[in-house]
């Protein structure tokens, strides 16, 4: 290779880094934790609308976050359980020593005009009160269906499974954040687990 031929692969290494940098380190970055408001139904055969109630401060277990992800993709997310310590679906499946499973039940119900596809575990996370964040592993648990990793959703479809975290015996996770698009999606929803 000639010094002409590194030099231009070096200039569209650097590009191409570049514009990865770019893209991944966007200004426009949100996290919200305030859920949606719920409707309750009214007892009876009354005609009446619908009551709303007021959101809560601080999005917890059970509540719902609309979320907006790229290219217009909207998704509105609910934590729907979690356990901790959660236990694989076999025998063979073990967290290594020291650390334990926690699982998330989540359902994701597509609110905008396209498809949505992703993989969801991949825009996951845990966090402990230190701030130490804990990625998803691959492990199916004893409570029931792991999330696909190929979710494919047309408006209006849902999808529901668990997301599974390794993280330590002695840390306790305080939150769980999920995102569009793999993670990449500027607007994050967070959500306390205590």
């Amino acid at each position: 290779m000639n010094r002409v031929t590194r030099t231009r692969l070096a200039v569209t290494a650097a590009v191409a880094i570049g514009a990865l940098s770019l893209t991944a380190c966007n200004g426009d970055a949100t996290v919200t934790d305030k859920p949606k408001a719920k409707a309750s139904a009214k007892a009876g055969g009354d005609s009446k609308p619908a009551e709303t109630s007021a959101a809560p401060a601080v999005a917890k277990i059970g509540d719902t976050i609309g979320l907006k992800g790229m290219e217009g993709g909207k998704l509105d997310v609910t934590v729907v359980k979690v356990i901790d310590p959660a236990k694989a679906g076999d025998e063979f499946t073990v967290p290594e020593d020291g650390n334990r499973f926690v699982g998330i039940q989540f359902q994701l119900v597509n609110t905008g005009a396209k498809a949505y596809s992703d993989s969801p575990a991949n825009g996951a996370q845990v966090t402990d009160a230190d701030g130490q964040q804990f990625q998803p592993t691959f492990a199916d648990l004893s409570a029931g269906p792991s999330m696909s990793s190929d979710v494919r959703l047309k408006p209006g479809a849902k999808a529901l499974g668990w997301i599974t975290f390794e993280v330590p015996k002695g840390v306790k996770p305080a939150t769980v954040q999920f995102s569009m698009n793999s993670g990449f999606a500027d607007q994050t929803g967070e959500w306390k687990l205590k």
